[in-house]
């Protein structure tokens, strides 16, 4: 293996890692409330604007039917709703309800407690610079895919 597969090996595996434990935190933050990892995510895609499904799913970089099992548990236990779309007839909105907004408040004091124990670790310009590097990465990944 050269160094160019070496690298690529090594992000793949940190970012399976990093999948691993974001949604492993995003768990337990979401659990008191109610909420599984994979509801806060939709909720919190939906959280300023009413979204179709499929932007969430593109958004999050999942399968829409995935984001259409959550969306629809979300509006069974009325924490979101399904919403007219004047763009798209049958492609309904998935729009946040009040009581899906108070799910989303009451993980906010344990999030801001682990983000301020993660900067604690890190340090606010590291974790920074983290997260600037991720995008790019994901950013080179998706204009390497158009050329394979």
């Amino acid at each position: 293996m050269d160094r160019e597969q070496e690298l690529l090996a090594g992000a793949a595996l940190t970012a399976f890692r990093l999948n691993g434990q974001f949604l492993d935190l995003a768990e337990r933050l979401a659990r008191p409330a109610g909420l599984t990892a994979a509801g806060w995510q939709v909720l919190g895609a939906v959280l300023h604007d009413p979204l179709p499904v499929s932007a969430i799913a593109r958004d999050m970089g999942i399968t829409r039917q995935a984001v259409q099992r959550t969306a629809d548990a979300l509006v069974e236990r009325g924490w979101a709703a399904y919403r007219d779309n004047p763009a798209h007839r049958r492609a309904k909105l998935v729009a946040l309800t009040d009581a899906g907004r108070d799910a989303v408040a009451a993980i906010t004091p344990q999030h801001r407690r682990s983000a301020h124990a993660l900067v604690a670790l890190l340090g606010a310009e590291r974790l920074g610079g983290i997260v600037e590097a991720m995008g790019a990465l994901s950013e080179a990944l998706e204009k390497s895919e158009k050329l394979i």
